[in-house]
């Protein structure tokens, strides 16, 4: 154990089986990191959103994480194939042999196999039963570990995290879609001037082809268009205008895109320190049928955001196959990746029978203009699970749990106790 500002850190790690329903087969290990003030405190699990989201590395009690620690002993989980858990990507994943080994390797790394970690861990450490904070993918596993073990639960927080139980991935890329040009029109409703960088940016792409990200990759419209992750949060959106209004430099050669803007653009476009959030995210989705690049071929339906368009609109969390022919770190991955969106035999993640008579207390934080987890759908799950308790608000986006995480969490806790969430979200 290791004490720093006002913390207890206490690591853990343990071995489980690569697949579980094979318990004597292959091992990995997987690593989470437990933080506290009270080691007297019941327990809760955090689960990061991603997927292949490492947990986070705090060098201080702030935030969402101070405020969980007046109440719970906190287990960070560096979800199988991130952190320190047994790594998968670019490195590593070669190990595994040709682009159909490496496929069946991941697909054991979907929301079943983490809760199945999860549980490995609880019973190590001799919990009982333990209480779960899910942020966005983390919400996703929340409810397999609903679906599976709801007897390992005592109380379930979700932020930006309620899935679509029974709709396939074109029918969550509508709804994304959707939102995504909702938002699009917002920002550029406040930064009109944007609207006219961003065209200027697609114009000057279209006749120049030299204009290189500093992996040595050439600038594309489509590249650009993943600006829009910025678009995701109240914490981060008004940071892309800072980022339009460097945009351009003048040199000698004439005016280029800055070194800042093309570092600010390399950073959203690269999947070199998380490859398994490309290889992976549809397949969350997936559940008895192939996802067949689902956000690629429902952008045809979008043609706002299609390459083709004047100034197209920015896109969000979408992932096309085109990342794995343009990005170096995704290269390797190319036939891995198409092997897991034509898989046709992912099994389900949830139990709708078990969730339409769950007695575990879940409260939920659904944000009213999610562009990533969409307000309807996530309503619709709220409905199938017996005794959620959703609360809608128009005060945060995505990232609500990084803009006032400690008055989200006290909200959430006070409404699976059955307190005054409003009296509760204030107290701080």
């Amino acid at each position: 154990m290791i004490h720093y500002r006002g913390m207890d850190v206490t690591e853990h790690r343990i071995e489980v089986p690569l697949d579980h329903h094979e318990p004597n087969g292959e091992k990995i290990t997987v690593f989470a990191r437990e933080i506290s003030t009270d080691k007297s405190r019941p327990w809760l699990l955090f689960l990061q959103g991603g997927p292949g989201g490492k947990s986070p590395r705090p060098g201080s009690l702030s935030g969402w994480l101070a405020e969980a620690t007046k109440h719970f002993r906190v287990l960070l989980l560096d979800q199988r194939g991130t952190g320190l858990s047994t790594p998968a990507n670019r490195q590593s994943l070669g190990l595994r042999g040709d682009a159909a080994a490496q496929a069946r390797y991941l697909s054991h790394f979907r929301a079943d196999s983490i809760v199945r970690d999860a549980e490995a861990l609880r019973e190590h450490l001799t919990i009982t039963k333990w209480s779960t904070l899910g942020q966005s993918y983390g919400g996703f596993c929340t409810l397999t570990y609903l679906s599976m073990f709801p007897n390992s639960l005592e109380r379930c927080l979700v932020t930006g995290g309620l899935a679509s139980l029974d709709g396939d991935a074109r029918t969550v890329y509508r709804a994304t879609y959707q939102r995504m040009a909702e938002r699009n029109r917002e920002y550029f409703s406040w930064y009109p001037q944007d609207f006219d960088t961003l065209h200027k940016i697609y114009d000057h792409l279209r006749h120049n082809d030299d204009e290189l990200l500093p992996d040595g990759r050439k600038v594309t419209v489509p590249l650009v268009q993943m600006l829009g992750m910025f678009l995701g949060g109240n914490t981060r959106v008004h940071l892309l205008h800072h980022v339009f209004e460097e945009a351009f430099v003048q040199t000698p050669g004439g005016e280029r895109l800055s070194d800042t803007f093309l570092a600010t653009l390399y950073a959203q476009a690269s999947f070199a320190t998380n490859p398994l959030y490309a290889l992976m995210h549809e397949t969350i989705y997936a559940q008895g049928a192939a996802t067949n690049w689902a956000a690629q071929s429902v952008m045809e339906e979008n043609p706002d955001f299609a390459e083709q368009t004047e100034t197209p609109l920015l896109t969000g969390e979408m992932i096309y196959r085109w990342h794995f022919t343009d990005d170096p770190a995704l290269r390797p991955f190319e036939e891995v990746a198409r092997i897991l969106a034509e898989h046709e035999h992912f099994g389900p993640l949830y139990d709708l029978d078990v969730l339409s008579q769950n007695t575990v207390p879940v409260a939920a934080a659904v944000y009213h203009d999610d562009v990533y987890v969409d307000r309807e759908l996530s309503l619709r799950t709220a409905s199938q699970v017996k005794g959620l308790r959703a609360w809608v608000t128009e005060d945060f986006h995505h990232d609500g749990i990084g803009d006032d995480g400690p008055a989200i969490f006290r909200r959430l806790l006070a409404m699976t106790n059955g307190e005054d969430p409003e009296a509760a979200a204030n107290a701080g």
